[in-house]
C-alpha cells in the first residue's frame, strides 16, 4: 500500500510543479490553489509512505516519478523541446524507480 501511495504522490508532485509554472509566481489564483492542494496531498502521501519505507528509496521514487512526469508533460504539451538525450534520461529515471521497487525495499 505504501508503494501505491508513494507513486500517486509522485504524480501529484508533477501536478504541483506544472501548477507552479502556470501560477506565474503565484499571481494567478486557480493555478496557485491547485499548486497548494496538490503540494499538501503530495507531501502527505510521501510522509505516509515513509512510515513504512526507508527515507532514501522513498524520496528517490517520489522525486523520480515527479521529475520524469514533469519532463514528459513539458516535452509533449508545454513546448519544452524534444531530444534523444532527454528521452534517454527520462527512461533512466523510470528504470531507477522500477529498480528500487523491484529491489523489495520495504516489502
Amino acid at each position: 500500500m505504501a508503494w501505491i501511495v508513494l507513486m500517486l504522490s509522485g504524480v501529484l508532485e508533477a501536478g504541483w510543479a506544472i501548477s507552479l509554472k502556470f501560477s506565474h509566481g503565484f499571481t494567478r489564483l486557480v493555478p496557485t490553489v491547485s499548486f497548494l492542494v496538490m503540494a499538501v496531498l503530495s507531501f502527505a502521501g510521501l510522509a505516509y509512505a515513509m512510515r513504512v519505507l526507508p527515507a532514501g528509496p522513498a524520496y528517490a521514487v517520489w522525486t523520480g516519478i515527479g521529475a520524469a512526469l514533469t519532463a514528459i508533460i513539458g516535452m509533449v504539451w508545454l513546448g519544452d523541446g524534444f531530444s534523444v538525450l532527454r528521452t534517454v534520461s527520462i527512461v533512466l529515471i523510470i528504470a531507477g524507480v522500477i529498480g528500487l521497487n523491484l529491489a523489495g525495499v520495504g516489502h
